[in-house]
């Protein structure tokens, strides 16, 4: 686009703007003039404010058709290419993290959850789903239970994290949940995959477990040597017992 030759050479008209609304000493060298439409024109002059660096001062000029008189629209300070600006504004909801709420805090479920259903359509398309588990919350307990894609993505969540059988307590593990002494059943759906361990001195006492989870404390368990005490050899310099000198 033609840069207007008049509106281009209003430098000094433009100084005179950003200096005026600028603080002292804020304002630095012309940088460019560039054409934003006919007849309107943005100067940039560098920007020396503290804690701005790469950010420019910009004033937009313009001038009629018919006549050389120079308006000053308006004087901007914009980041440049360089510039250190605030990042994107991220919603809430999508910057909280599971850990994240306190005491008071809350944190509603979105009006159209893809992991809650109503209690009464629970089951439906689920050929493992026990009926008497769902009829129990129909009229009688939740408004909302577990959809079919909230169990999933819990199931996965879980399998693939510190309780699942990928964590490196698991790989080294005696054996896996499902076989331990402690392990506490589920009911529902997700029973048939995951427990709750129950040993106190495990690092997942409390937590919900994957059956092919596993940790050294399985009620399997043993020692692959004996923790007795062991007969050490004789020593090789006696300094505990006495000496039989012959004649004394």
């Amino acid at each position: 686009m033609p840069i207007d030759d008049q509106l281009a050479a209003a430098v000094d008209i433009a100084r005179a703007a950003v200096d005026e609304a600028a603080d002292t000493g804020s304002v630095g060298s012309h940088l460019q003039a560039s054409a934003d439409a006919d007849l309107l024109v943005s100067h940039h002059f560098e920007c020396l404010k503290p804690g701005y660096g790469g950010w420019y001062w910009s004033v937009s000029v313009s001038r009629a058709p018919d006549s050389e008189h120079v308006t000053i629209n308006d004087v901007v300070l914009l980041p440049g290419d360089d510039a250190i600006i605030a990042p994107a504004w991220t919603p809430y909801r999508d910057r909280i993290r599971p850990g994240d709420l306190s005491p008071g805090d809350v944190l509603p479920p979105d009006e159209d959850d893809a992991r809650l259903v109503p209690s009464w359509t629970a089951g439906d398309g689920d050929e493992q789903t026990d009926d008497r588990f769902f009829a129990r919350e129909v009229g009688l307990g939740r408004e909302w239970v577990l959809s079919l894609e909230g169990r999933e993505l819990a199931a996965d969540r879980w399998q693939a994290g510190d309780q699942g059988p990928e964590a490196p307590i698991a790989q080294q593990a005696a054996g896996v949940c499902h076989s331990c002494g402690f392990m506490v059943s589920l009911a529902g759906p997700l029973s048939e995959r995951f427990g709750v361990c129950a040993n106190g001195m495990a690092n997942d006492d409390g937590r919900v477990v994957s059956f092919d989870h596993g940790c050294g404390a399985h009620s399997g368990a043993r020692l692959s040597r004996s923790a007795g005490a062991q007969k050490l050899p004789d020593p090789v310099f006696d300094t505990l017992t006495r000496d039989e000198i012959d004649g004394l």
